[in-house]
């Protein structure tokens, strides 16, 4: 991750929010795991919704945001919200993991 934002800066600015740079930024040194943890989110999420990157969605439309406690959490907007809505699910559960080296997510939606 850390190559593909050197390579090309401006990768960050179209896969990521202003929010979720802000916050990768934020962590000096180790900005490219929490990127890399957020782009396997966004994907994590496209596949519990049953889709792609296809239909409209933008790579925006998915953001991993923080709750209070300091956990992720998930937010869709654009079409990735109407599909969520369309699943029948209510709520989005994530986790994410990341080492230098590594960064995985799973999403799971749920209708409680």
């Amino acid at each position: 991750m850390r190559e593909t934002i050197e390579r090309t800066p401006r990768f960050a600015e179209r896969v990521f929010t202003e929010a979720e740079r802000a916050y990768c930024e934020s962590r000096g040194a180790v900005a490219a795991q929490h990127y890399a943890a957020r782009f396997a989110a966004k994907e994590a999420a496209l596949k519990a919704l049953q889709t792609g990157w296809s239909g409209g969605i933008s790579w925006q439309d998915v953001e991993v945001a923080a709750k209070d406690s300091g956990g992720p959490l998930i937010l869709f907007h654009g079409r990735a919200r109407e599909l969520f809505d369309e699943s029948g699910a209510n709520t989005a559960h994530i986790s994410i993991a990341h080492t230098t080296e590594h960064a995985m997510a799973e999403v799971i939606l749920e209708k409680v």
